[in-house]
C-alpha cells in the first residue's frame, strides 16, 4: 500500500469515486419523492426544501471549501468532507420527518463544499502538467455521469427496497473513500494563514440569496415571497453584497484574499469560468424540459427516463479521457470549440426530432452526437481553465471553476423553468379552446380549468391530476383526460425546441468565446516537473506519473 501513497492515478479514482458520490445526491433524491411524500407526510413547500437544502448549501459555501483546503490542508479538508458527508447521509436514511431530513440535506451540503473543490485542486498538484489533460478527462466523464445515474440508482434502490436507501448507499462508498484517502493522498502543504472572514461572510450570505432567488424564483412567480421579502429584493441584495465581497477582494488583493482577483488577469481563465458556467448552464437546460418531456409527454417512469439519458453519458464517459489526451498532445482550445459546436447541434437534432409521439429510439442520435459534445467539452474545459495555475493558486482556481459549474446549473433550470412556463403556457391555452368542443358540456369549464392551471403553473405537469383536483367526474375523466393529454403533449413538444433555443445560443457563444483563448496549450516537447515541487514539501509526498 506504501507505494500507492501520492501515485496520481490510485489518487484519481479515490477523488472520482468521492466525488460521483456527492454529484449523484445532486439527482438522486428526485425519484423518490412520491415515496418521501406517502411516508413522511411531507407538503409541497417541504418537499422542495429536500431537494433544494443541499444544492443551496454546496453550492453557497464552495469559495469557502476551496479556501478550507488551502489554509487547513487539501488531505485534510477532504478527508473532513467525506466523513461529514457519509455521516449525513446516515442521518437523511434514519430521519423520521421532514424538518430532520431536511437538516441532514443541508449537512450534506456543508460535507460536499468541503470536498468537491480539493479534486481540481489535487488533480493539478499530483499530474504533471502533460499528463492532466488524460486525468482531467477521466474526471469529467465521471462527473457526466453522476448526474444522470442518480434516476437509475435511485429507481433501482427504490423499487426494491425504500426511499432511505438512496441515502444508505453513500455510507458504504463513503467508507471506501475514506480508506482509500487516508492510504493514498499525500499529505499537502498549508497555502496561508487566514480565512478572510469578512469575505467569507459577504460571499457566502451574497451566493446564498442569489442562489435561493433563482432556485424559489419561478415558485413565487418572481413577485412576493411574504410581507417583508421578495424576490427581487433577494437578488438585488444579493448581488449588492457581491458587489462589496469583489471590492473587499480588491482592497486586500496583497493579504491573502478568499479569491485572489489575479486569477482573472489572464484571459484564458476568464474565459473558462465565462464557458464553464455556461457550458454547465446548458446542461440544466436541457435535461429539465427533457425529463419533463420524457415522463410526462412520452409517459415513461423515472427510471426509463434515467435508461433514455444513459447512452449519452456513457458516450461521454468514453469520449473524455481521450479528448483530454488529444488536449494534452495537440492543446485544447479547437478540440473545446468543437465539443461546443456538436454539443449545440446535438441540441438541434433533438429540437427537430421530439415530437407528442416519438419513440426513444428517434431521440438517440441527437442524445448521441450531445454525448460526443459533452465528451469533447468537459476534458480540455478544466484543462484550459486550470492550465497556468499553479499550486499556490490552484484551491481558489478549484473552488471558482466549481462555483461557475453550480452556479450555472442553478441559473440554467431557473432561466429554463421560466421560458418553457412561457412557451407552453400560450400553446396550451390556445390548444385547450380549440379543443374544448370535443368535450361533453357538463365537464368542457372544467377541462378548460385544468388545461389553464397547467399553463399558469399552479397545477403541476399532469393533465390527470388536474383534472382530478378540479372535480372532473370520474366516469367522465378518462374520455377527457386522453383528451388532456394529447393537447398537453402536442403543446408541450411545440414548446421544446424555441426552449432550447437558449441553451443552443449560449454554446454558440461560449464556442466563439473559445476562439480568444491563446494557442499555448499543447505540451511543450521537454515536459515540465510537476508543479508540486515548486512547494516546499517532502520530494517523496508525490509520485510523478510514469
Amino acid at each position: 500500500m506504501r507505494k500507492l501513497q501520492g501515485n496520481p492515478w490510485a489518487v484519481l479514482v479515490t477523488l472520482c469515486l468521492g466525488f460521483f458520490m456527492v454529484l449523484l445526491d445532486t439527482t438522486i433524491v428526485n425519484i423518490a419523492i412520491p415515496s418521501l411524500t406517502a411516508d413522511l407526510g411531507a407538503s409541497f413547500d417541504e418537499i422542495l426544501w429536500i431537494v433544494n437544502a443541499y444544492t443551496l448549501v454546496f453550492a453557497a459555501l464552495l469559495l469557502v471549501g476551496s479556501r478550507l483546503g488551502d489554509v487547513l490542508g487539501r488531505r485534510t479538508v477532504l478527508i473532513t468532507g467525506v466523513l461529514v458527508f457519509t455521516a449525513a447521509s446516515l442521518l437523511c436514511g434514519l430521519a423520521q420527518t421532514s424538518a430532520q431530513l431536511i437538516g441532514a440535506r443541508a449537512l450534506q451540503g456543508v460535507g460536499g463544499m468541503l470536498l468537491l473543490p480539493q479534486t481540481l485542486a489535487l488533480i493539478t498538484m499530483v499530474f504533471p502538467r502533460e499528463k492532466r489533460g488524460t486525468a482531467f478527462g477521466v474526471w469529467s466523464g465521471v462527473a457526466g455521469l453522476a448526474p444522470v445515474a442518480g434516476p437509475i440508482v435511485g429507481g433501482v434502490l427504490v423499487d426494491n427496497g425504500s426511499w432511505r436507501w438512496i441515502f444508505y448507499v453513500n455510507v458504504p462508498i463513503g467508507l471506501a473513500v475514506l480508506a482509500l484517502a487516508v492510504l493514498v493522498i499525500p499529505a499537502t502543504p498549508r497555502i496561508g494563514r487566514s480565512m478572510d472572514p469578512l469575505g467569507a461572510l459577504l460571499s457566502t450570505v451574497g451566493l446564498t440569496a442569489v442562489i435561493y432567488a433563482l432556485i424559489e424564483g419561478e415558485r413565487y412567480d418572481w413577485g412576493r415571497i411574504n410581507a417583508v421579502f421578495s424576490i427581487p429584493l433577494l437578488l438585488g441584495a444579493g448581488l449588492l453584497l457581491l458587489a462589496l465581497f469583489v471590492a473587499d477582494q480588491w482592497r486586500r488583493r496583497d493579504r491573502n484574499p478568499l479569491l485572489p482577483l489575479s486569477l482573472f488577469a489572464g484571459r484564458d481563465f476568464s474565459v473558462m469560468a465565462f464557458v464553464t458556467t455556461a457550458v454547465l448552464f446548458s446542461v440544466a437546460a436541457l435535461l429539465l424540459p427533457l425529463t419533463l418531456y420524457l415522463q410526462s409527454v412520452l409517459g415513461l417512469s423515472p427510471l426509463q427516463a434515467g435508461l433514455v439519458l444513459a447512452p449519452p453519458s456513457i458516450v461521454q464517459l468514453l469520449i473524455a479521457p481521450f479528448a483530454g489526451k488529444l488536449a494534452d498532445r495537440v492543446g485544447g482550445k479547437f478540440i473545446l470549440f468543437g465539443g461546443l459546436v456538436l454539443f449545440a447541434a446535438g441540441f438541434g437534432i433533438l429540437a427537430a426530432t421530439a415530437e407528442a409521439d416519438s419513440s426513444r429510439l428517434s431521440l438517440m442520435p441527437g442524445l448521441l452526437v450531445a454525448g460526443v459534445g459533452m465528451g469533447a467539452v468537459f476534458a480540455p474545459m478544466n484543462t484550459l481553465a486550470m492550465r497556468g495555475v499553479t499550486v499556490q493558486m490552484a484551491g481558489a482556481a478549484s473552488g471558482v471553476i466549481s462555483l461557475a459549474r453550480q452556479f450555472g446549473a442553478v441559473l440554467g433550470g431557473a432561466a429554463v423553468g421560466a421560458l418553457l412556463q412561457s412557451q407552453l403556457s400560450s400553446r396550451i391555452v390556445v390548444a385547450a379552446s380549440d379543443r374544448a368542443g370535443e368535450v361533453p358540456p357538463g365537464v368542457r369549464d372544467g377541462f378548460v380549468a385544468a388545461m389553464h392551471s397547467i399553463a399558469d403553473g399552479s397545477s403541476s405537469f399532469s393533465p390527470l391530476a388536474a383534472l382530478a383536483r378540479l372535480g372532473i367526474p370520474e366516469a367522465q375523466r378518462a374520455q377527457v383526460g386522453a383528451l388532456a393529454s394529447e393537447v398537453f403533449g402536442r403543446s408541450f413538444a411545440e414548446a421544446l425546441p424555441p426552449t432550447l433555443l437558449l441553451p443552443i445560443a449560449t454554446l454558440v457563444v461560449a464556442a466563439l468565446l473559445c476562439l480568444l483563448l491563446s494557442n499555448r496549450d499543447a505540451v511543450p516537447a521537454t515536459p515540465e516537473r510537476p508543479e508540486t515541487e515548486d512547494v516546499t514539501e517532502p520530494a517523496t509526498a508525490v509520485q510523478q506519473v510514469r
